[in-house]
Order: C-alpha cells, then structure tokens, then sequence
C-alpha cells in the first residue's frame, strides 16, 4: 500500500490535496487539480492517461481525520475497487453539494441524490422510473435529450451545457441549470475496464442561476462602461445607454435628462424640485412610449419616478397591482400594454446635483429585477451621470465661446462705396473662423478672413486678438503683404506669451496656429490684392459666370517657427465681378465648373442675401462644415458723381488752382458752410505741401460718400510728419491745422509716389439738405480732368 495518497477530497467532494504520483497519472498539475470536483478528475482516469497504454490501477477511498477522504492507489485488482466504487458513490450521493442524476439507456431516472432535501424522504423512490424531462422540467427537453443521446452514443463527456427551466422559488421567472453528462459502461473484473455494455448516463446538474445573473449584470456594466461617454453630446450619451442595456440586460430603457442640463446650466442639487421639467433622451425597447422622444415635462408627484428623484435612491418596483398608477395613467397604459412586469428607477445625480432619471422595465417572460441589481445599475448610472455633466460642461463652454466669437463678427453687412459685401456662417461649432469688411480710404474696401486651430473660449480669445491688430493695421494704409507680415509678428509674440505660462497651464501645451487671407479691393483701378497666410485661394466668378480660382502663393501659417516673405498677387476685378473668401474646409467645393460654391454662385448678378442662401442650400449637411463661413464681395463702379479726379500744374499756383475747383465740386454737391471752407482750407494745404516738397505731377482727388475724402499725389515718396511750429514761424502748421479739421488722415505709398489724404465728416445739414449730395460736377470735374 502506498503510504501517501493519490489526492484529498474534502465532504463536498472538492479536491482539497494533491500529489506528484496524481498529476503522473491524471495528467493534471497541481495548480489546475485543486478545486475540481473528485467526479472530473476520475473521468480523466482512462487508459492510456499514463502514457504507457495500460489500464490504470484501482482507488480506494479512506476518511480523514476530521473532515474529507484520501484517495488512494488499491494493492491489488479485486475488492479495493469495489470499495472505493462504493464509498465514493456514498460520498456523491450523501454529501455532494450538486444534483447527481443516474439514468438508463432510455433516459429514465434510477437514483438522484439531493443533499438540499430531507434526508428522511426517499425522493428517488418517487420519481423513480420517470422520464428525465419530467423530473427537471428544462424550457427545451428536446435539446437536453438530445445532449444526453450523443454522450451515450460517442462516450465523450458534456461539460457544464447551460439549459433554461421554471424557477420554483418565482412566479414567472427563470433558473439557469448546468449539466454535465458523462456515460456509464459495465466494468471489467479483472480490469476494471469500461469496455463492456452501456448501462446509461451520470447527470450532475448545478443550479448556476445566480452566476449567470451575475456575469449578465457584470456584462452590462461593461458594455455601459465601452459605449457610454464616448461624445460630448447629451442627448447622444442617453441613446448610448438605452442601447446598451436594451434588449440584453432589459427588455425596455427610457432616459430622461434636466431639461436645462442640456442647454449647459447647472443642476441644482437635489432633490428635484416638483415642477422642473424633464427632456425625455432616449427609449429603446418595443412598444408604444408613453411620451415621445423630445418630450418635456415634470414628473407628476405621487409615483415613483417622483420619489426617485427625492430621495436620489435606486429602486426596483414591482408593477403588478401597483397603486399609484391613477397618478401617471399615460405611464400605466404604457407599461401594461408591453406586459412590464418590474420596474429599476435610477437617479442620475453627481456631486448631490440631480441630471436625469434611468428607468429600466422587464417584460413578458423575463427575469424580474431584484436588489442584487441595484449596484450594478448604481455605478451604470453613475457613469452616465459623469459623461453627462462633461457633457454639459462642453456644451456651457460652447454657447459663452459661440456667444462670444459672434460677437467678434459683423452683425450685418456694412454698406461700402463701391462693393456690395455679404457673409454666410454656416450653424454649429466645427470651426473658428473670423471675418471683415473694412472701409479704406480713397473708397478702397479690405476684406479678411481666418481661421484659428483652436476651439471654445481660448479660440474666441486669439481670433479677437487677430481681429483688433488687423483693423490697426488696415488703418495705416498698409499693402496686403506688408500687413501680413506685422501680423505675423503678432502671431509670434502671442505664441511665445503662451510659452511662458506655467506647465500646469493646459494653454501651454496648446500652440497658437491660423491661418489668414487679406484682400484690399480699389473700385478706381479695378483691381484687387490678395496676400495669403496659409489660407485657402479665393475664387472669382466673372459677371457672365465663368469661375477662376485665384492662385495666390501662400505664406506659413501664423505662430508657425518659420517664416519666409509672403507675397501679394494683384489681379481685374470688373464691375459685376464676384469675389468669395471661404474657410479652408470648402476648398474641395470651390472648383469651377463642378464645385458647389461656383454653382451656387451663378449667376453672379442676383442679391447678395439670394446668393447667401444659394450656398446654404448647396453645401451637404456634414459635421466638417460646421460653423463654415463664405464672405462675398461683388464689385461695382464707382458712381460717376460721388467723385472728381484732376492733374495740377507744378508751380506756385497750383494751391489756388485747387482751391477753385474744389469751392466748384463741392457747390455742385451742396456741400457749404464750415465744411466746404474747411475743405478748402485741407485742400490748399495739402497741394501746397505736394508742391513745395513733393515732385511732379500731382492730382487731386476729391471722393464724397460717407464723408468727404480729398486725396493729394504727388510722384515723390518722401512722407510727410507733423510738427509743431513755434509762435514766430511762418510755416510748419499744414499737417497740424488738417489734423484738427479732418476727422482722419493719413499717407498710403504706390511704385509711382505717395497719396496723401484726409477725411471729413459731412452731416446732412452740410449738404444744403438734399438726400442726393451728387450732382453734375461741371466740364472741370472727370477722370483725367487736367488743368
């Protein structure tokens, strides 16, 4: 006899002890045999499992001190089998903590064992003979006879196969029982073989109900866990849920959020008052809702959906006999016409602040819901309450940033001389983009567009920065790629500012990047200039419709390490002509001929806010294309009788000369009083300066649209300064007295000279009261006037 034994077993049949001569002929480490029941390791007991191809020896069985068997190799082939046959069958039948069923080839019961019963019934002797479908009563006896066939039939045992069947502790609910099926053949004598005739099966069956409750619970958490808080959109986050629940976990979800969750505001803590309303989220499940999706209203008082969001608890309510139901009847008549039988409230609440209401209903023939689900649910909603507020923190964020960008733009076109200006902005918040029409003198107009990588509040704060340092930078009359480059040195200082916060600043990490376009349009030479900052290239659609990208040479874009020269590109702007400036995100749709902005574009002649709208039609609803924006511009001439150009003579008589025709333009208009003597007086100054230090020729130009604009050229690029003169000089007081008359000026360079300009604020009373300042501006007035 072998002094140590094969293994320990302890009463429930447990592997509890194992020895190196066990895993030799079971063929099982220590590590993997510990915990099995005793019946699976000897169903590995075969021939051949020690490797040599013989039959294995017998066992016996020996009690242990205190509690528990040894298993033990027998001395001999005889009666030790027979006693370890018996002793383990009485440990099976006696002890064992599952259901061993013993059936005959025609599947009727021989002998059960049933720990859980009184041992003083002999409920085997009642049910002894019947049908096994009898005696459990599975949900589908055809497929668990049919189980139990093939392992008689092939000899290969069925492991732990999941079968459904009536729960006898719950009206109306569900067991999950697992079986294991192993077939018993007559023994050898000699051999102990199980070589010999079938004499039926072993059917161990475990009621894994509970488990199966669990790992369903543990599945829905994950799969809550997997899908839920992947957006920043509330309404998203809900239908998220309800999918993920539905119908695996539960048969119907509703979610239900704060109505003012969902314009970003702050919940107010619990409990929830009676008369806030709710925003029905989500439903997911079969079924007529009580209340359709988008739905608004309080919960009525007196039911539990009221209480859940008083006293913020998860609770299961049964639905069978309810009494409450006269109080919320659309709820009622809903639940019963999907036969729901349980309802699970689940409060979403964060930090004492109540978002929402989980309800989750079970219907038919499902599993009621118990308070071993209320953890489960707990940390679902949970989790869903936390991508909520982020959710509504994203979305308070958004409105101040959208709320704030807006007001960075234009509110409406701003009327110019000689264009006709429009933007379209695009709904939503996929972009940040900046545009602007800026008036210019000599009735030039700017136009600029740009957009910044950034998002949200931080966005909103580069853009009106870049905003403000532009419209400076238009005013000093700079060419478009001079403008850009002092931008680009803007750009820069604000990166490095951004540089120099602390690490722990989340701006830090964050680089500065945009991109911008400037545009400066002059009615008089026709033309316009475009100088690009990594923006995309605009697109001009001629008066008869045809398309032509302009191909500008495109800087680096602002705050990026390196830059180079950014170049401007000067090209016709007839009369008629369109002009678009769009985001960067339109540039597929900008292709003439086949691209959505030049088809909606054509024909060009239509209303500017006709045009608007064409684009909103024709551009596809995408997320990219929101908050996309298109900035039009459709040239005009400039109106013959808004303006008077003439060539001087270079000499002494040249400011008298001026004087002259300005007191005749300016009659013509009905322009008098003080503003036409201080015209005069603008005028001669300004001739009288040309003359003396400037070079020929020299023209005067005089422009009235909003104000009065006298312009004065000269071919010579020395720029002229203001200084004050002392109360004993007799000059030196030009630039000083046009600086108190006029309400602007200013100095603008050309390849051929300077243009020096000033302009006057001209009220109506000025005009000799007619609403039509121009008039017919006599034989000395025109283009190329000379005299």
């Amino acid at each position: 006899m072998a002094d140590a034994p094969l293994m320990v077993v302890d009463g429930a049949g447990v592997v509890t002890g194992w020895s190196r001569a066990a895993e030799q002929r079971f063929g099982l480490a220590t590590a993997d045999a510990m915990g099995l029941l005793l019946m699976d390791v000897l169903a590995r007991d075969t021939p051949g499992a020690d490797g040599d191809g013989a039959e294995p020896e017998g066992l016996r069985l020996e009690p242990v001190a205190g509690s528990g068997w040894a298993v033990r190799e027998a001395e001999g082939r005889g009666e030790g089998g027979h006693h370890l046959d018996d002793a383990v069958l009485h440990m099976l039948f006696t002890q064992a903590r599952i259901r061993i069923h013993v059936l005959d080839p025609d599947l009727r019961l021989l002998r059960m064992s049933d720990p859980s019963s009184d041992p003083d019934t002999d409920e085997t002797a009642r049910l002894h003979g019947r049908w096994f479908r009898d005696v459990c009563a599975f949900e589908e006896p055809e497929r668990v006879e049919a189980l139990i066939r093939e392992v008689m039939r092939t000899g290969v045992p069925s492991i732990e196969q999941p079968f459904l069947a009536p729960s006898t502790a719950m009206a109306g609910g569900r067991r999950t029982l697992s079986l294991t099926v192993f077939r018993l053949q007559e023994m050898s004598p000699v051999r102990r073989s199980d070589r010999g005739e079938t004499l039926g099966v072993t059917v161990c069956v475990v009621d894994i109900t509970d488990k199966v409750k669990r790992r369903e619970r543990s599945r829905a958490l994950a799969r809550v866990r997997d899908s839920v808080g992947r957006t920043l959109d509330v309404e998203t986050i809900c239908r998220d849920l309800a999918d993920a629940l539905v119908p695996d976990y539960t048969d119907v979800g509703v979610v239900e959020v704060v109505d003012a969750v969902l314009r970003g505001e702050m919940p107010a803590p619990g409990p929830l008052g009676r008369d806030v309303p709710l925003h029905r989220a989500a439903h997911s499940g079969g079924g007529l809702p009580a209340h359709p999706v988008g739905d608004i209203r309080a919960m009525p008082p007196g039911t539990p959906y009221q209480r859940a969001l008083s006293d913020l608890r998860v609770r299961v309510v049964p639905l069978e006999g309810a009494t409450w139901t006269d109080a919320d009847p659309a709820r009622a008549r809903s639940f019963r016409e999907i036969g729901a039988h349980t309802l699970l409230l689940a409060p979403l609440t964060l930090r004492g602040a109540v978002l929402g209401l989980v309800s989750l209903y079970r219907c038919g023939d499902s599993d009621p819901f118990t308070e071993e689900d209320v953890p489960a649910v707990t940390a679902m909603a949970s989790r869903t309450a936390l991508s909520i507020d982020n959710a509504r923190r994203y979305v308070h964020e958004h409105i101040i940033a959208s709320a704030l960008q807006r007001r960075l733009l234009p509110q409406r076109p701003v009327p110019q001389p000689a264009v006709e200006t429009d933007h379209l902005l695009l709904p939503g918040g996929g972009a940040a983009i900046w545009f602007d029409t800026i008036a210019l003198s000599g009735a030039r107009t700017a136009l600029v567009i740009g957009e910044v990588v950034e998002r949200g509040i931080h966005a909103a704060t580069v853009i009106g920065q870049l905003r403000t340092v532009v419209h400076a930078l238009a005013a000093l009359d700079l060419e478009p790629d001079e403008l850009l480059a002092r931008l680009y040195d803007t750009a820069a200082q604000l990166a490095e500012e951004r540089a120099q916060l602390p690490q722990s600043d989340p701006l830090h990490r964050e680089p500065l990047e945009g991109t911008c376009a400037y545009a400066v349009y002059d009615p008089f030479a026709e033309t316009c200039t475009v100088a690009s900052a990594g923006h995309t290239d605009p697109l001009v659609i001629d008066a008869d419709g045809g398309a032509t990208v302009i191909s500008v040479p495109r800087g680096p874009t602002l705050g990026s390490a390196g830059r180079e020269p950014v170049a401007a590109v000067s090209f016709p702007l007839r009369k008629g002509s369109l002009l678009a400036l769009y985001s960067n995100v339109l540039r597929s749709h900008a292709e003439p001929g086949t691209g959505r902005l030049h088809q909606a574009l054509s024909p060009p002649d239509r209303p500017m806010r006709e045009l608007g709208d064409a684009v909103a039609y024709a551009l596809p609803d995408a997320p990219e294309l929101q908050g996309a924006a298109v900035l039009l511009a459709r040239a005009r001439a400039m109106p013959a009788d808004r303006y008077a150009t003439w060539e001087l003579p270079y000499d002494k008589t040249a400011p008298a000369t001026a004087r002259r025709l300005t007191s005749k333009a300016l009659a013509d208009w009905r322009v008098d009083g003080d503003a036409g003597d201080a015209a005069e007086l603008i005028v001669s100054e300004l001739v009288t300066n040309a003359v003396r230090y400037g070079s020929p020729p020299v023209e005067l130009r005089l422009i009235l649209d909003r104000g009065l604009t006298c312009e004065i050229r000269d071919g010579s690029s020395t720029a002229p300064y203001m200084k004050y003169a002392g109360a004993a000089d007799e000059g030196g007081r030009g630039l000083f007295i046009i600086s108190q008359l006029a309400s602007l000026w200013g100095t603008r360079y050309a390849p051929g000279g300077k243009t020096v300009w000033s302009e006057q604020s001209i009220s109506r009373g000025e005009t000799g009261g007619g609403d039509d300042p121009g008039g017919d501006g006599g034989g000395e007035r025109g283009r190329g006037g000379k005299v």
